[in-house]
C-alpha cells in the first residue's frame, strides 16, 4: 500500500509502516476529531536501520504551534527531545540503538506541567514543561516533522525505518501499563489513536507490510 492519498480505517495489528528512503515529502497522517487535550501518553515502537541524524518519530501540530507535541531523536547521541506547546528539553543518556525493535513512550499532563519518556519500559527523569493545554484542529503525522502546520518537511529529518504499535491516550497511563505496553502484555487501547482501529492517509512511498516474525540475534530484534 503505497500513496495512498484518502482516509481509511484499518486494522493494522500484525502490520508495520517501512518509510524505505530519506525524503522530503513522504509520511503518514493519522486522523483525529480531537480539538483540546489537558494530557497524553504517546507509545509506538520503531526500528530505523542507519540513520545518525536527527528525526522525527513523532509529530502533532495546530495552526498555533507546529510543536505542539513532537517526539524527536537527536544527533549523534541516542538523545531524545520531546516538544510540548513549543517548549521543548532533551531526555539525555537514552538507549535508543541502531537496527533493533525499541518501544519508546512519552507522557505530559497540563495539570502538573510535567513530561516524562519511558524507553523500553525504562522511565527518564521527569522534566516541567508547560500547563496549557493543546487546543485547536490536529494534524499528526509519520515520517516528517512539521515545521509548519501540516507542512514544512525537511529531508535531513525525515524518519527511515519501520514503525508499528502507535497508540495516543488522553491521559497519563499508569507505569504498569506503561511497562506492560513495553513487554506487549495486556495494556489499555489508545482512546484518541488505537492502532487496531486507526484512520490514516499515506501520501509518497510508504509501505504497509506485515509485521516481521520474532526472533533476535546480535544485529537485530523484532519482537513480533
Amino acid at each position: 500500500m503505497e500513496g495512498l492519498g484518502h482516509n481509511i480505517a484499518y486494522h493494522l495489528s500484525g502490520k508495520m509502516l517501512v518509510f524505505p528512503q530519506e525524503t522530503s515529502s513522504a509520511h503518514v497522517r493519522l486522523t483525529t476529531s480531537r480539538q483540546n487535550l489537558g494530557a497524553v501518553t504517546v507509545c509506538q515502537r520503531s526500528v530505523f536501520s542507519e540513520l545518525t541524524r536527527d528525526f522525527s518519530l513523532f509529530s502533532l501540530a495546530t495552526p498555533s504551534a507546529a510543536n505542539d507535541f513532537l517526539i524527536f531523536k537527536k544527533a549523534p547521541s541516542g538523545d531524545i527531545s520531546a516538544y510540548v506547546r513549543d517548549l521543548s528539553s532533551t531526555f539525555k543518556g537514552q538507549d535508543y540503538q541502531l537496527n533493533r525493535w525499541q518501544s519508546l513512550c512519552v507522557t505530559w499532563d497540563a495539570a502538573s506541567g510535567l513530561v516524562q519518556l519511558w524507553l523500553d519500559g525504562k522511565p527518564s527523569i521527569m522534566k516541567y514543561f508547560s500547563t496549557s493545554n493543546i487546543s485547536g484542529p490536529m494534524i499528526i503525522v509519520l515520517g516528517q516533522e512539521q515545521d509548519t502546520y501540516g507542512g514544512g518537511f525537511d529531508i535531513k529529518q525525515s524518519f527511515v525505518g519501520m514503525m508499528t504499535d502507535v497508540h495516543v491516550w488522553d491521559y497519563v497511563l499508569s507505569p504498569h501499563h506503561l511497562d506492560n505496553y513495553s513487554q506487549r502484555f495486556n495494556f489499555p487501547e489508545g482512546n484518541i489513536l488505537n492502532w487496531r482501529s486507526i484512520e490514516f492517509s499515506i501520501i509518497g512511498r510508504v509501505l504497509l507490510s506485515s509485521s516481521l516474525s520474532s526472533f533476535c540475534c546480535p544485529l537485530l530484534c523484532y519482537i513480533f
